[in-house]
């Protein structure tokens, strides 16, 4: 909490979120979505928000994933409105520009050829660069200074380059440029581009202004850098004068692979670079800063107290919770929504979609679902069925309200379907999840009746106002497309494997269609038991509901364990023959078939809700279960009354309304129970 000076600028604190891209914006514009969400942070506390991930400086540095239109005039009364918000809460903003290189694709924006120093292709983003010429470099270099005076005319307190797997560290990389000329071969030639971008954005922006540079001191790669020469790059780009700070990471995110070493996910190390980091501070005496999963309070302090870090980013820490600052200074330290690393955020921006966290439905919907629950006008008896996530989110939130909440399971345990998926090892943290909700529901005084299948009676017997079905839902292995399979009673679901009650066989297919989460956990589980695995799906990608960054590491478990993949398959049948089952497989595209022969046979087609009790319920209450659509979708009470003789409201959510995932239960609870 100690403040941190920086040139002329006062961080009120040590903690930031470092640059990354919501994917909020709109026609490459940060609008009110987008300011929202960096003010929410500011009001929590934090010292310092950096926008973008990167805002482009160039027409052909396409976005890649929602990116900021630096190159646009129009952009700076949009960044002057989102300072202005930040700034109003006392923190300090930045945004972070960059030329995206071959980093992103050709086939959007304008059409126009993806720029390298050489012509080597990006796995993740798929184009084949053109290499750059003589203009291309001048005009780029221009580019930037456009961008970097429109921004300071907004009102920002500074900017930072993007120099990792962005176009200015393509130059100095020995994987991707082989260029002959003055811009290659020597370290000195290589880094002359990063260094005239530099130069001529300061030349532009006065020496006031607080310039910054993310890199990587050292891309982990052989065929990329190293880490001596990453320090020698840190120091010259230092020595130019022209750079107040640098935000250092390791490694290269030209595949998911390698960014998932970059942007850890659950599962792996935490902090991984910041002993390196610290190193480099010690070797450069210069201002530091950081972020890579460091999502932890102690671990911020640690770094900042044994002078590994300046600044500590704690980026997806404040996705998850927005407020930490003002959760310490108010000494609820331990009241802090936890980063359980699930990486929802960044999948989704790297598949196309908007960050979400996993379990804050209030993340980048800040305008219509405030982070804050308003007690009620009046207190009212409210009982929830089930304490998976959905239902451990809705009994939090009515209990916030300051209604008296009763919770019923029918487990010994809360967690549902996480507390599943938590017992494969690696993906323990998830309970968090749970753990975090439970501590939140007793501190607020919350009941809960374990070991208890709650029926219509029992619901009643306790004269709720509100009642929430969150009885989530159940494997569903005998239905396939609507069409009943043929054997089904011969398989099992990925439920029996994870929950101990079926070990997997020596020899094992699995069919999922679901293509989420569900099967590539229990993939995993039936790997890591020393099985052999054959996974078949019906879908023409693998895995297509899984971000990048968490399928590297199932894919790194799978390949390990020697997992056989096969794709565009359908299962048409299970029949057993002798200890042996027989798998038959069709496909779409023609009336062949063939058949495995395995052990064991498990099914991954998602659940059919459990919602028995539901349906008991709904002649009783006041609305029989419907929802008011409009007013849920725009921030408003439900207020559904179809029988006026009914005793209480009823609502469901999350797999017993369908099968969904975790963000899903959670916002169906948050939006349904904030209001009642």
């Amino acid at each position: 909490m100690q403040p941190y000076r920086l040139k002329h600028l006062t961080l009120r604190n040590r903690l930031m979120s470092t640059a990354h891209e919501p994917a909020y914006s709109e026609d490459g514009m940060p609008k009110a979505r987008y300011r929202a969400y960096h003010a929410e942070k500011a009001k929590g506390g934090i010292a310092l928000t950096v926008a973008c991930g990167s805002a482009v400086v160039s027409e052909d540095s396409p976005e890649a994933f929602g990116n900021l239109h630096a190159w646009k005039d129009e952009i700076t009364p949009w960044v002057s409105e989102m300072a202005d918000a930040v700034h109003e809460h006392g923190a300090a903003i930045m945004m972070q520009i960059t030329h995206l290189g071959r980093r992103t694709g050709w086939n959007k924006g304008g059409w126009l050829p993806v720029l390298a120093p050489s012509p080597v292709r990006e796995p993740a983003h798929r184009a084949f660069p053109k290499e750059m010429e003589d203009w291309d470099i001048e005009r780029v270099i221009a580019d930037y200074a456009d961008a970097a005076e429109r921004l300071q005319a907004a009102g920002l307190d500074g900017l930072e380059f993007e120099a990792y797997g962005h176009l200015i560290d393509q130059f100095w990389s020995p994987a991707t440029n082989f260029r002959e000329d003055d811009w290659g071969g020597a370290l000195e030639n290589r880094l002359a581009f990063g260094k005239a971008v530099v130069a001529a954005v300061r030349r532009r922006v006065g020496p006031e202004f607080i310039l910054g540079m993310r890199l990587a001191a050292d891309e982990d790669w052989a065929r990329g850098f190293d880490r001596d020469t990453g320090e020698a790059i840190a120091k010259q780009m230092i020595a130019t004068g022209d750079i107040d700070f640098l935000n250092l990471i390791r490694g290269h995110i030209d595949t998911d692979v390698a960014l998932e070493g970059v942007i850890p996910v659950h599962g792996s190390r935490a902090n991984p670079h910041l002993d390196f980091c610290g190193e480099i501070r010690a070797a450069t005496r210069f201002p530091v800063f950081h972020a890579a999963r460091i999502a932890d309070v102690a671990t911020a302090r640690h770094a900042v107290a044994e002078g590994k870090l300046d600044m500590v980013g704690m980026t997806r820490a404040h996705i998850a919770e927005p407020h930490i600052t003002a959760k310490i200074l108010a000494g609820q330290e331990h009241r802090i929504r936890p980063c359980v690393g699930a990486t929802y955020c960044l999948d989704r921006i790297y598949e196309g979609g908007e960050a979400l966290c996993i379990h804050n439905a209030s993340t980048g919907r800040e305008e219509s679902l405030p982070h804050e629950v308003a007690p009620a006008d009046a207190p009212k008896t409210a009982v929830v069925v089930g304490a998976g996530p959905g239902g451990l989110e809705a009994a939090r939130v009515l209990a916030l309200r300051g209604h008296a909440v009763t919770v019923f399971e029918a487990a010994d345990a809360p967690g549902g379907q996480v507390a599943l998926l938590s017992r494969l090892a690696r993906r323990r943290e998830m309970i968090g999840i749970i753990d975090w909700r439970m501590s939140e529901c007793e501190a607020l005084g919350v009941q809960f009746r374990f070991n208890t299948y709650a029926e219509a009676e029992e619901v009643t017997a306790l004269s709720p106002d509100i009642v929430v079905v969150a009885t989530g839902g159940m494997p569903n292995t005998e239905v396939i497309e609507g069409v009943p399979l043929p054997g089904a009673q011969h398989v099992i679901s990925g439920w029996d494997i994870l929950s101990g009650a079926v070990k997997p066989a020596a020899e094992v297919l699995l069919f999922d269609d679901h293509a989420g989460h569900p099967g590539l956990t229990t993939a995993e589980a039936v790997c890591a038991a020393g099985s052999a695995l054959e996974i078949v799906s019906p879908e023409r990608f693998f895995a297509v509901d899984v971000g990048g960054l968490n399928h590297a590491a199932y894919a790194r478990a799978l390949d390990r364990a020697g997992a056989r993949i096969t794709i565009s398959k359908r299962l048409r049948g299970v029949e057993r023959q002798g200890n042996r089952l027989i798998a038959t497989l069709g496909s779409d595209f023609s009336d062949r078939v063939e058949t495995r022969e395995v052990d064991q046979v498990i099914v991954e087609h998602g659940t059919l809700p459990l919602d028995e009790l539901y349906h008991a319920l709904r002649p009783l209450s006041r609305n029989r279960g419907a929802v008011d659509v409009k007013a849920l979708l725009s921030g408003r009470p439900q207020a559904v009354e179809t029988n006026p003789q009914g005793a209480f409201t009823l609502w469901r959510i999350g797999d017993a309304v369908a099968a969904r995932n975790i963000h899903a239960a959670v916002l169906d609870a948050f939006r349904l129970c904030r209001l009642a």
